[in-house]
């Protein structure tokens, strides 16, 4: 007879998944409480979500929370970094000027007119 430990994680009385380890049961309830949170959040929010939508969305979210992150750190996609073309040290020096503008320069002008 073989003995197997499982950890099973249960949200209102409803078994939502097993696991092998404490360590991965952990990690996903971690996650629904995360997922909660974001339901909470979405549902104060501007646009109006069916229940059923918020939470997927919720849930989605809470599943990318690196890449989400990463986002919100970076302003960019996750990988796109390397994407981008590297620019050498003497074109840092004499580049022409672009038409880009720095948003919290912009910001700070637009507070001073």
């Amino acid at each position: 007879m073989a003995v197997e430990v499982k950890y099973v994680v249960i949200r209102e009385g409803e078994e939502k998944m097993s696991f092998a380890s404490k360590k991965e049961a952990d990690a996903y309830d971690k996650m629904l409480d995360l997922a909660e949170v974001l339901g909470d959040w979405l549902g104060a929010g501007p646009v109006t979500l069916e229940d059923e939508t918020r939470d997927q969305m919720a849930l989605w979210l809470a599943e990318q929370k690196d890449a989400l992150s990463s986002i919100l750190k970076s302003g960019k996609l996750p990988g796109t970094e390397a994407q981008e073309p590297e620019m050498s040290p003497a074109a840092d020096v004499e580049s022409e000027p672009t038409d880009t503008v720095d948003i919290k320069s912009a910001a700070k002008r637009a507070k001073v007119a």
